[in-house]
């Protein structure tokens, strides 16, 4: 039987500090809004080492949204050879810095739906940007936070975006900002994807799965 939503939002508070508690702080490699977008357009089925370093070699290359819009593809394309599905972020990248360039002056717009205009950005990345880049409360649901909130019990779905529905129901709107990085450094380190760390989590008595394991 799933936890009720009403359990985890009385909880939340307590949860996410546990979880914070156990892990790193997750580290940014940029700050500038361009680039966080740049970074989360990298990362999709790319470990986060690997998107780190696509990206600085964007950076150290082109600095800017303007230059990166001029950029040849195959240059881009060898600047971030070792990301997943490189040939088709290669053309995205480009292609939304020449969409900023021509419709925002290069800056990027700090709301969800002029983000998801851009070629190549769902909401999950829309949602990085916003919390990441401009503090805005916003829930980016990705594959960690996606598993991990099935694991729980935050939500039952196999859609990320009831998913994001789901948590902001049980999540108060003030910890929005920061809960995707909390989540993505637990997947990393204690709620593995294959092999979760159960024994040693801190909020496994909170967790649906550690008492299916249990029961």
């Amino acid at each position: 039987m799933m936890t009720s939503p009403e359990f985890f939002r009385k909880h939340m508070g307590e949860i996410l500090a546990n979880i914070k508690s156990q892990v790193p702080d997750h580290h940014f490699e940029f700050t500038d809004p361009f680039w966080v977008l740049v970074a989360a357009m990298l990362s999709h089925r790319t470990r986060d080492e690997v998107t780190d370093s696509a990206a600085r070699s964007l950076y150290i290359r082109y600095k800017k949204c303007e230059e990166l819009a001029k950029a040849s593809y195959d240059e881009v394309l060898m600047l971030i050879h070792n990301v997943g599905f490189r040939s088709v972020k290669a053309r995205r990248i480009i292609e939304a810095a020449r969409f900023l360039s021509e419709h925002h002056g290069c800056k990027v717009p700090p709301d969800l739906d002029s983000l998801i205009e851009i070629a190549g950005v769902g909401r999950k990345t829309a949602n990085v940007v916003l919390a990441d880049a401009f503090g805005i409360p916003a829930i980016a649901v990705d594959t960690h936070v996606h598993r991990i909130s099935n694991r729980i019990g935050f939500s039952d779905s196999g859609d990320p975006a009831e998913v994001e529905k789901d948590l902001e129901k049980i999540v108060p709107r003030s910890m929005w900002v920061g809960f995707n990085p909390a989540l993505v450094e637990f997947g990393k380190h204690v709620c593995l994807p294959r092999k979760p760390r159960c024994s040693i989590c801190s909020i496994r008595r909170f967790c649906n799965y550690n008492r299916d394991l249990t029961s």
